[in-house]
């Protein structure tokens, strides 16, 4: 599972923290990546926070142990222990760099005694998951060939009364009014129809890959589980933003430039090279219409 992030050009994901390798990332140093992981996870906080108050709610019954599968540096992990403090926290993930960064901020955080991570590659070995209470796997899951058959497996892992909560689909994130004064209005719904292009193609591409309706809750019900449910959570944080939050967005659209570079007539290329230029008043490191509008569905099921 590819380390979950916001946006699917950033490679890793949901958490801004990780979930194993994306496709065409396998190559990548991720120890590098890590500042740029922490800090998209300190941006997306609040939604997270909402998000698991509300799975902390929903849960039949008590937790034992919690298994973030595809953890990465364990951002996300840390906010499971917080909101389930009686739990046991597993952060599982691929990638050695981003465990030695989870355990180091278990340390810093004093739940030593209750954290550990698993260094195991997914979805070909989750098998070696233990069995838990909640398995929490945030936009990871798209960048598994077969979702049906990870979503079965990672079913397989939970004990009686267990719950999988996959965080998959929402709404695109908005930063920018649709005229921002500069090169043709629509930029980010143009940038959107690349990415699903891209999407679509990269998953095409994946070891194993099969065609599925993307209905999580029947995927979940298809692999046994039951009670299924969803709810989205919005992330709304209003111009101007804080220095994390700018940083992260010019993050994405640095990645999204170099890939989406061939796709975009010149004018949109034009475009970007003004909004990520340091020194552009009208640019995204100065101007203070810069917003963060995005919606994340999280989607739940028990095992009877």
């Amino acid at each position: 599972m590819a380390h979950g992030h916001h946006d699917h050009t950033q490679g890793h994901q949901g958490h801004g923290h990780g979930h194993g390798h994306k496709h065409g990332t396998k190559d990548m140093d991720w120890a590098t990546m890590i500042p740029h992981l922490e800090r998209g996870a300190e941006v997306y906080r609040p939604l997270y926070t909402e998000a698991l108050q509300w799975l902390h709610t929903e849960r039949p019954g008590g937790t034992g142990v919690i298994v973030d599968a595809g953890s990465g540096p364990g951002a996300i992990s840390l906010q499971l222990a917080d909101a389930f403090p009686d739990a046991r926290i597993v952060a599982a993930d691929p990638e050695e760099a981003l465990l030695a960064r989870a355990t180091q901020q278990f340390a810093a955080a004093g739940i030593a005694d209750r954290t550990s991570t698993l260094r195991v590659e997914l979805p070909d070995s989750i098998d070696e998951l233990p069995h838990a209470d909640l398995i929490w796997a945030a936009r990871s899951l798209h960048h598994v060939g077969d979702q049906r058959a990870a979503i079965a497996a990672l079913a397989s892992r939970l004990n009686p009364g267990g719950t999988l909560a996959l965080v998959e689909g929402g709404l695109p994130l908005r930063s920018l009014p649709r005229d921002f004064g500069f090169g043709r209005p629509g930029l980010e719904t143009r940038a959107d129809a690349i990415e699903d292009t891209w999407f679509d193609e990269m998953r095409r591409s994946l070891p194993g890959a099969k065609q599925d309706t993307e209905d999580w809750t029947a995927l979940l019900t298809d692999a046994g589980l039951t009670g299924a449910r969803s709810r989205t959570f919005l992330l709304d944080l209003p111009a101007p933003l804080p220095a994390a939050g700018r940083e992260m967005l010019v993050d994405m659209w640095e990645r999204r430039r170099s890939v989406f570079e061939e796709s975009l007539d010149a004018e949109d290329v034009a475009t970007l090279d003004r909004l990520l230029d340091p020194q552009d008043p009208q640019g995204l490191h100065r101007r203070e219409d810069v917003f963060l509008l995005v919606a994340h569905t999280v989607h739940v099921a028990v095992k009877a």
